[in-house]
């Protein structure tokens, strides 16, 4: 009689549990102009994105972002927690900074070193 050997098969589901959270801060220093194009902005030196959750954080984000520095909102969604600014390098940063500090410190966020490229 023989006896059947089975392998375990392992899964792994993911799943999106948003907490309190910066995912991304980054600042684009340069950015070629089609991105500028592709994303419907003006040029103003430098783009700064930002990933939060829960996704509604988007709108504090954009608030503090465009009180602390001479950036504009490029692109603001409540639903998916994506924001992106525009303005020359240092308001850019000086806004994702004050975003990270304020979501950070006020509201007890984790927030994520702001990258930079």
């Amino acid at each position: 009689m023989g006896t059947a050997i089975e392998k375990a098969t392992e899964r792994i589901i993911q799943e999106s549990v948003p907490g309190k959270q910066v995912t991304i801060a980054h600042v684009i220093a340069s950015p070629m102009p089609d991105i500028y194009e592709r994303l419907g902005i003006d040029d103003r030196g430098a783009i700064g994105i930002l990933t939060l959750s829960p996704y509604e954080t988007a709108i504090i984000a954009a608030d503090v972002a465009t009180k602390t520095a001479d950036v504009e909102i490029g692109f603001l969604d409540r639903f998916t927690g994506s924001v992106v600014i525009s303005g020359d390098v240092q308001s850019v940063t000086t806004a994702l900074e004050a975003v990270t500090d304020t979501l950070c410190n006020l509201l007890g966020f984790t927030t994520v070193p702001i990258t930079k490229t």
